[in-house]
């Protein structure tokens, strides 16, 4: 065993009885040890309750023959963390944990690994590391959270975001927005639509290192205790077989994970989380994949924030294993790659059923021909940005506007409430990229305040930054090169134009290449805008966008 390097022998005796003195027994010692990473904290609505998961996990391990091990991860609420600093520290946390896995499972030599997340930036980071690591793993996520219920509509929390600007456009009062914060976040779970973390988890399932299930059972179902009891017992199993992460995670299964991301219409983190994922398991994974695989797979699922669906539907409707049957019907998956079931996804397929038509369509009846995401280039993004089409009104797919240019956040919003930005108008936000920002923040509060004050159908917004899952309209992000790195978005001026193609997936600043030239040759990047810290460093090592944000070797 891995463990044996620091339990067996004689002179592993000092470590026998540190062991002891946290109560372990000799039997105990000798089992496997399952190092079980559990983020659960008091300050993310979908970790809450990861204690609760965690006991089953461990409940399984020991049915089946093993010693669990447990230790924390850190972890950051975006929604929270939302419209202020502490956004900048969200995707920067990925490698934190990342890293604090890897360092955990490297000074205790733990046999297998059991992963509990739950939100957004917790889910790759420990897919990171597990690649990194390519020991025996299993994920086991949380949940998601159910969606609010006012009368007459399900709720969650986008509409709170956007019921902001509704209040600011007069079209919802205080008393109404009081009632809708109460309603909407009903409890424990990550949050209820196809956000990033719900995205994430469901992918998680899709590449095959979650069970049936994994992406969709709600947080506070027994189903969710009952799958983390199995995933606890099936680590044993993929440890006597060792089946590794890398085993599971090919090519292959990276490109069905695609499939079920257009199919779904996930968040536009998945074009940062996924091609740093497969970085760590030795894969090149370019953008453009996204774009291949996108023209193949329909849109299947309409969920929020871009349609009236929740999770809590979809895993009625069938979940994940529901949506990769139907997508098979177009013979573009790889059946044999292996899962943790440690059976092929063609036999788990062979389970999966589908019982709601509204919720997984057919691929001849799909919401959109194409899938949920679209990676557009040209000279305002050389390297590529990211759009969520399938949020896209159909009459923004083609679109020429001014631009309305803000070096930050903040500056915008201000601008979208004041009542500054009107149809017609491309808000522009730059120097939020992942070196600028730094930690290229999330554009919910733009993006719902623009969808509040009725503007979602008349005004883009452009920017280095990113976007929550939970944004929609023609919202456009990971524009790169960046600001901060000299990128085109950086020249922009005031009143310039600019012309959006989606269907032709082009991006353009209709500004001649002389003119360009001359801006570029005046141009001083902005002085960083945090000098040291954990940030301050981030800044120097991470990458652009367009190869996942990741970290300088």
């Amino acid at each position: 065993m891995r463990s044996d390097a620091m339990k067996k022998g004689l002179e592993r005796a000092p470590h026998r009885s540190l062991f002891k003195a946290m109560g372990y027994t000799d039997e105990e010692i000798a089992r496997p040890l399952i190092g079980v990473v559990n983020a659960a904290n008091e300050i993310i609505p979908g970790h809450v309750h990861l204690d609760i998961i965690a006991a089953d996990v461990k409940a399984g391990i020991r049915m089946a023959g093993g010693t669990p091990v447990e230790f924390p991860s850190i972890g950051v609420c975006d929604g929270i963390a939302m419209g202020h600093t502490g956004m900048k520290y969200s995707l920067a946390s990925r490698e934190l944990i990342a890293d604090s896995v890897e360092v955990m499972v490297m000074a205790h030599p733990f046999d297998a690994l059991v992963m509990i997340p739950n939100c957004d930036k917790v889910v790759p980071g420990m897919l990171m590391a597990a690649m990194r690591l390519n020991i025996p793993t299993i994920f086991i996520s949380g949940g998601p959270m159910l969606a609010g219920v006012l009368p007459g509509r399900n709720v969650d929390l986008i509409t709170v975001f956007e019921g902001v600007g509704a209040v600011k456009a007069g079209t919802m009062t205080p008393k109404e927005l009081k009632l809708l914060e109460d309603a909407a976040c009903p409890g424990c779970g990550s949050c209820s639509g196809m956000y990033t973390a719900n995205s994430m988890n469901c992918l998680t399932e899709a590449i095959g290192l979650g069970l049936p299930g994994h992406g969709t059972i709600p947080a506070v179902q027994a189903a969710r205790r009952r799958l983390a009891k199995e995933a606890g017992m099936k680590i044993m199993e993929l440890l006597a077989r060792n089946i590794r992460p890398r085993d599971i995670a090919t090519p292959a299964a990276f490109r069905n994970a695609l499939a079920v991301d257009m199919a779904l219409g996930c968040s536009t983190n998945t074009a940062l989380h996924i091609p740093a994922i497969a970085h760590e398991a030795g894969i090149g994974l370019d953008l453009e994949v996204f774009n291949e695989v996108s023209k193949q797979t329909p849109h299947l699922c309409h969920l929020s924030p871009a349609g009236p669906h929740h999770i809590e539907e979809l895993d009625r409707a069938g979940g994940v294993q529901g949506v990769m049957k139907e997508i098979n019907t177009l013979g573009i998956l790889d059946l044999q790659v292996m899962t943790v079931t440690g059976k092929t996804l063609g036999d788990n397929l062979k389970k999966a059923r589908i019982y709601d038509r509204e919720i997984i369509r057919t691929v001849k009846n799909a919401y959109h021909r194409e899938g949920g995401l679209a990676v557009l280039k040209g000279n305002l993004a050389p390297e590529g940005a990211v759009v969520k089409q399938s949020a896209v009104a159909p009459e923004m797919m083609v679109n020429e506007g001014v631009a309305r240019v803000f070096d930050g956040e903040e500056a915008a919003i201000d601008a979208i409430l004041g009542g500054r930005i009107q149809p017609g108008d491309i808000v522009v936000i730059r120097y939020e990229g992942p070196k600028g920002g730094p930690g290229m923040r999330e554009m919910l509060g733009p993006t719902s305040a623009i969808a509040g004050m009725g503007l979602d159908k008349t005004v883009a917004l452009l920017t280095d930054g990113r976007f929550s899952g939970g944004s929609r309209g023609a919202a456009i992000g990971h524009i790169s090169p960046e600001a901060a790195e000299g990128g085109a978005i950086a020249l922009v001026k005031e009143g310039d134009i600019i012309g959006i193609d989606i269907p032709n997936k082009l991006l353009t600043l209709k500004v001649s290449d002389k003119e360009l030239s001359l801006r570029r040759r005046k141009f001083l990047p902005r002085p960083p805008v945090i000098t040291s810290g954990y940030l301050a460093r981030y800044a120097r090592q991470v990458t652009s966008a367009s190869s996942g944000a990741i970290l300088k070797d």
